[in-house]
């Protein structure tokens, strides 16, 4: 997945495991060594599996990302 973090700005990031919608992606971190982008943060306000910051983002690592599309895209949390 070949993808830059502003292409991920404004997709509807869903859950595959149980359908819900977990929102937009907000922002993107990335290893700048590496210049690989690690995870995905949508704003959340619902604890879901502790994988919260302090601020109730969630944060989604990329390895749990299965699909991207032009629209959504879909993990495994």
């Amino acid at each position: 997945m070949g993808a830059k973090g502003l292409d991920f700005k404004h997709k509807e990031v869903i859950n595959i495991t149980d359908g819900k919608r977990l929102g937009f992606v907000q922002d993107v971190t990335a290893n700048l060594e590496s210049g690989t982008i690690t995870s995905i943060i949508v704003p959340g306000s619902n604890k879901v599996l502790n994988i919260f910051s302090s601020s109730n983002d969630i944060i989604i690592p990329w390895e749990k990302i299965k699909c991207i599309g032009d629209d959504v895209i879909l993990v495994e949390i």
